[in-house]
């Protein structure tokens, strides 16, 4: 990604947290010299240290699950955007911009076989379903194993080990503090989720 300087965020361990809050790629992959894009829940591995991998999986008939074992892959996860106006700014003379959080991460895939894959649909679940307490949680084991077995004959499921990992954190960081003390307290007045996590996200960084 485009990522100045002032942006960017090379501490593994930062995009980790990033990935666990916010599990949802697109994935990127070049077939016969066309650019190819899915979505898919993930689940991190942080081995191999220090850049970790994640596992996915997607509809068999999807384009990019066509793609080869060791073939090229890129995944990118965007977390809370807003606009800025420059009017919270004390500066004069500005112009809008959008404040964001964003990992990508690119590596090499490896398809997985059907017994991985169920391993990849339980873990799946099992993180996601933990967020629904006190709900029982529901697992493939609900399934009956012929069905399950029929299910997992439309998904493909892949692991990617990370060979880069790149974390971005657009807030503000090239503005004044005055500047970024007032886009914060106009991120809190939006009063939405977006407004609210990106403040809190300027806030940690100017503690730093």
């Amino acid at each position: 990604m485009y990522n100045p300087p002032h942006f960017t965020i090379a501490d593994p361990a930062w995009s980790h947290e990033f990935i666990q809050r916010n599990p949802f790629a697109t994935i990127a992959s070049v077939i016969e010299g066309v650019a190819h894009f899915a979505y898919a829940p993930l689940i991190l591995d942080r081995e191999p240290a220090p850049l970790g991998a994640v596992y996915f999986h997607l509809a068999r008939s999807n384009p990019v699950a066509g793609v080869a074992n060791g073939a090229a892959v890129k995944i990118g996860i965007m977390g809370s955007h807003a606009y800025v106006s420059p009017d919270w700014y004390e500066t004069p003379d500005q112009v809008p911009t959008w404040n964001y959080m964003a990992v990508e991460g690119a590596g090499r895939i490896r398809r997985l076989d059907d017994a991985a894959a169920a391993d990849c649909l339980t873990r799946l679940s099992a993180e996601q379903e933990s967020f629904l307490a006190p709900k029982a949680p529901w697992s493939p084991t609900r399934l009956r194993p012929e069905r399950l077995k029929q299910l997992l004959q439309g998904i493909v499921a892949f692991h990617l080990p990370f060979d880069t990992l790149e974390g971005k954190a657009k807030l503000s960081q090239n503005r004044s503090q005055a500047d970024i003390g007032n886009v914060i307290a106009a991120f809190r007045r939006r009063g939405d989720e977006a407004g609210r996590a990106l403040a809190s996200a300027m806030h940690d960084l100017s503690l730093r």
